[in-house]
């Protein structure tokens, strides 16, 4: 009895972020209501004669998996958000475009610029400034279609071989599936995945564009300095993982630290109203509740013992064929709750397998519109940009998957 009340609370719960658009209930507020109510039902009526200590554990285990993950967006976006407040990103942007482009080359620059600023940012920070470079073009609806499916693509793409860049990846990467050495494999056959996308999708582009530059904003040296901190931060956070074995949410705590330290030095002087620290308040709060509430909503379905049932697609086919197509159900099924199933399921493979698998659920959300947090993003910022419009370039979607995938499991032979 207990068991199907809490399956029956677990399947409303992933309903309602599916259809999360429909009824307009942010989906953070869903999960963490399902997935607190779970774990509260199970410490009332325990499962198989279980004493709360026992459950107590289980849900201790639970809480650090959420804790780690938590505090390490927490830090990685609270750079972000700081350099995203001062301007500082979208000002290097327009720096960096030159005043004239052909709409074909343009398609590479932004494939291009999307795919890295998606490895070291959040995927929704990277989709609104890459949308807002072609949105400022005034392009035909057709033609912006084009450029917005190639930036969702490349987002996704970009965020897959770096743990700061997907959470997915980030997930993987803690539960020892992989090592960061393993996922930088992955850029090689990714961009090659977003390089095919732009050339399919140039197609028909023959004319040119001229970029409107805007009074050019006076780069601060704080913003400099933290801009550094950050970068710095990202290379010694997989430096010193290779190296010494260092946890990364260790290491981004220390750089989050060295920024607040920094910045106040800084600003000592300045008459500033907003002190540093105060960016924390800015991060997507949404985002880090809707990862604690499908965390917990997973772990719960554990405890019922649900996720074993999850191995039986790669009983039936092998693990290669199994994950490419768990990549396409992520379009459809949040890649979050998908990833942590999994990997909470036990399910055995080898470090190519879970290297494929890592692309597979990072960039198989792209075949949707509503697979993705950059999906959802630009169908909110382009009015042209509908679920049948997207649908339209599934195909062309579907191939660069397709070889993207077949590249990450070459790219795995090599560990």
């Amino acid at each position: 009895m207990v068991t199907t009340i809490i399956l029956t609370l677990i399947a409303l719960a992933f309903v309602l972020i599916v259809i999360e658009d429909i009824i307009h209930v942010n989906k953070a507020k869903t999960t963490l209501f399902f997935g607190t109510l779970c774990w509260i039902i199970l410490f009332i009526s325990p499962l198989n004669g279980q004493s709360p200590e026992n459950v107590q554990h289980q849900l201790d285990h639970n809480i650090l998996e959420i804790a780690t993950l938590w505090l390490f967006l927490m830090a990685a976006m609270t750079f972000v958000a700081y350099l995203n407040s001062k301007g500082f990103i979208q000002n290097i942007v327009h720096r960096v475009m030159p005043s004239a482009i052909s709409e074909r080359k343009l398609m590479f620059l932004i494939g291009g610029f999307s795919f890295l600023f998606s490895s070291i940012s959040d995927n929704i920070t990277a989709t609104l400034i890459s949308l807002a470079v072609v949105m400022s073009l005034k392009l035909d609806p057709k033609k912006l279609i084009k450029y917005a499916t190639l930036i969702i693509f490349s987002v996704n793409s970009g965020g897959v071989s770096l743990i700061t860049g997907d959470v997915t990846t980030l997930m993987i990467f803690l539960d020892g599936k992989v090592s960061i050495a393993n996922l930088l494999l992955l850029v090689v056959p990714a961009l090659a995945s977003v390089a095919l996308l732009a050339i399919m999708l140039s197609f028909g582009l023959n004319g040119a564009v001229e970029f409107t530059k805007q009074e050019e904003r006076r780069i601060e040296k704080t913003d400099i300095t933290i801009a550094v901190i950050f970068l710095s931060t990202i290379i010694a956070t997989l430096t010193f993982s290779v190296l010494y074995h260092v946890p990364p949410l260790l290491t981004f705590l220390f750089g989050l630290s060295l920024m607040f330290l920094v910045a106040q030095f800084l600003m000592r002087k300045k008459d500033v109203n907003k002190k540093i620290i105060d960016y924390i308040r800015e991060i997507e709060y949404d985002t880090l509740l809707f990862f604690v509430g499908v965390l917990l909503l997973v772990g719960a379905l554990k405890e019922v013992g649900m996720l074993s049932k999850f191995t039986h697609l790669y009983e039936l086919m092998p693990a290669q064929y199994a994950n490419y197509l768990m990549g396409i159900l992520s379009a459809a099924v949040d890649n979050v709750p998908l990833t942590a199933a999994l990997l909470k399921a036990e399910i055995v493979m080898s470090p190519q397998q879970w290297l494929s698998f890592t692309y597979a659920t990072g960039v198989g959300g792209s075949m949707l519109i509503i697979g993705s947090a950059a999906g959802i993003i630009a169908m909110s910022k382009v009015k042209a940009l509908t679920f049948m419009s997207y649908l339209r370039m599934s195909v062309y979607l579907l191939i660069a998957y397709t070889v993207g995938y077949i590249g990450s499991y070459i790219a795995g032979s090599l560990i």
